[in-house]
């Protein structure tokens, strides 16, 4: 069983629809018990940076993430999901996010569109049992304005040209992060959340 967390603020019931389209069992929940008797944890997120980790600290919900990661259990964030696991985050305020990465949080800036809306292809950096039958040239969807600089070596798994060096998979020991929506990414997305079931068996 997987923990869909729900802190106020994602995608939760598409999400869960993804899953059920490739046959994994998961709960969205808040229950902190719940969540640390899962063999998985997904941390989605759509919005602010801030107002999400305040959600999460109001529900205790970041104790709860870190004495699930230091158990072992994998931790899958996507999108805003994924941003909140990196140290900090300077959307509308400089915040704290949950630490489990080294890196920040910034915004997409150059000449490109803002947001970052739709597909784009990857480019593997580093092989992850996330990516297990996953190509280079691979198409995913993304919907964002910030994006992770990552100031950690070998976490970087996959990423997208977008004048900037968008990471698209990024992973550590048992804490995983996706910026992109496997949701909407059609049979890659599928691919990906899949492997994430597999790992957790």
């Amino acid at each position: 069983m997987i923990a869909i967390v729900d802190y106020g603020m994602g995608n939760l019931k598409s999400v869960q629809n993804a899953l059920n389209a490739v046959n994994i069992q998961s709960t969205i929940t808040s229950n902190n018990e719940v969540i640390l008797n899962c063999k998985g944890i997904i941390l989605p997120g759509v919005g602010a940076f801030p107002e999400a980790i305040n959600h999460i600290e109001e529900l205790k919900l970041d104790k709860t993430l870190k004495e699930a990661v230091s158990k072992g259990i994998p931790l899958l964030g996507i999108c805003l999901g994924m941003q909140l696991l990196f140290e900090e985050g300077d959307e509308i305020m400089l915040s704290k996010g949950l630490g489990f990465l080294k890196g920040r949080i910034e915004e997409i800036k150059g000449n490109v569109k803002v947001p970052h809306m739709g597909w784009n292809s990857l480019k593997i950096e580093k092989k992850s049992n996330l990516l297990k039958g996953i190509k280079e040239g691979d198409y995913v969807y993304f919907v964002h304005s910030y994006y992770a600089v990552v100031e950690e070596d070998g976490i970087l798994n996959s990423y997208v040209d977008y004048e900037v060096k968008v990471p698209g998979v990024v992973s550590k020991k048992n804490v995983y992060g996706i910026q992109f929506h496997p949701e909407k990414s059609g049979d890659i997305g599928l691919k990906i959340l899949k492997n994430f079931g597999e790992m957790i068996k």
